[in-house]
């Protein structure tokens, strides 16, 4: 019995060392009742001194603003045209060949239907008699005015007539979370909502304030949860051939940890949520030089709306402060030594932004990426 007593007090006193000799608070006094609030910002810090935050800075980025296309389909590489020239098919695409005419039948007559011709990656049909037509950019009705000029050295008035017969120079990709994802192809200028609906819309695991457009490798300022949400107009953009529609899975949820710690990189938030503790935790700060009184956090909370943060993490060691819950998508810088302005802070996250830019969230990509 009085050995089991000497290794129960030995136990105390070891726990009793591990959560006082390892943190950097001080016990309080039995009966000790400490209010700690939860505020959050400048207002709550400054007038309970009980918010980790001490600085924050809402930041909007304007959507992008662009004229109306012309409502005329401008024909591309890979478009397959019919071109019927005065009913001729020696003149026209039509010339007959194995499996390649079809007859048909009308009130008309017997009346042989073109086959079509398709443009070539250089932006050009081949038309018997006159060979090699360029037709890059240009409307249905300004080609068949310039064969109408053509064919006039052929025969007496003569009289064309140019349709698309199959759209392929205008691809829009919609990958992700919609409910038919897949390459479409523009028959007419669509803004983005009626991009959306060629996707069928959206499932129920669909992270909308992580939705992106992305145009020639760029991420563009275009907010899709406002637009579908709250009936931001503004956002509702006009669709460009090559754009991509990438709306992101909500399951897979992670923050980004960077600066004075041995693993870098993402950590996902589990089904309980994670506190910015137990991030810092999760990525092991190094044994030396580091600033947990001024750690920085950048928040996304759409495409065009962000926050910066900056978090005095030893006030919540201190248990001064409440524990601060992450949101997905949130980078967590922790310093090496204490810096200056955002600006500061910015320049030397930088490097390491750009080589995980891929992942990270649009607004962080829009705001300090894109350039």
């Amino acid at each position: 019995m009085k050995s089991k007593h000497i290794i129960s007090i030995f136990l105390l006193v070891v726990i009793s060392f591990i959560f006082t000799g390892c943190a950097r608070y001080k016990d309080l006094p039995p009966g000790t009742v400490k209010p700690i609030g939860a505020g959050h910002g400048n207002a709550s810090a400054s007038a309970g001194g009980s918010s980790s935050v001490i600085e924050s800075q809402v930041i909007t980025i304007p959507p992008v603003d662009e004229k109306a296309p012309s409502p005329d389909y401008m024909v591309g590489p890979y478009d397959v045209l019919s071109v019927n020239v005065s009913g001729k098919p020696e003149f026209s695409s039509m010339v007959p060949s194995s499996g390649t005419t079809t007859i048909v039948t009308s009130n008309m007559g017997v009346i042989t239907q073109a086959t079509g011709c398709r443009v070539d990656g250089n932006g050009n049909i081949q038309l018997p008699y006159v060979g090699t037509v360029h037709v890059w950019g240009m409307t249905p009705l300004e080609i068949q005015e310039r064969l109408t000029v053509i064919y006039a050295k052929y025969f007496n008035n003569p009289w064309v007539i140019v349709d698309v017969k199959e759209y392929r120079s205008q691809p829009l990709h919609l990958l992700g979370q919609f409910r038919n994802p897949g390459t479409y192809y523009m028959d007419k200028p669509i803004n983005l909502l009626e991009g959306i609906a060629l996707g069928k819309g959206y499932d129920n695991m669909a992270d909308l304030s992580a939705a992106r457009l992305i145009r020639e490798k760029k991420t563009i300022a275009v907010d899709v949860y406002e637009l579908l949400s709250n009936g931001d107009q503004r956002q509702n953009v006009w669709l460009k051939p090559g754009d991509t529609l990438y709306i992101p899975d909500n399951r897979n949820r992670q923050v980004f940890v960077f600066g004075a710690v041995k693993k870098p990189g993402p950590q996902p938030i589990p089904t309980g949520g994670l506190t910015l503790g137990q991030a810092i935790a999760g990525a092991e700060l190094r044994d030396t030089g580091y600033d947990l009184n001024y750690v920085r956090i950048i928040r996304s909370y759409s495409a065009t709306r962000g926050e910066l943060m900056v978090v005095d993490f030893e006030k919540i060691l201190r248990g001064d402060a409440l524990p601060l819950m992450l949101q997905s998508g949130d980078i967590i810088y922790v310093p090496r030594s204490h810096i200056g302005s955002w600006n500061d802070a910015i320049n030397e996250m930088l490097p390491t932004l750009q080589a995980v830019s891929a992942i990270l969230a649009p607004f962080v990509q829009i705001k300090y990426l894109s350039n």
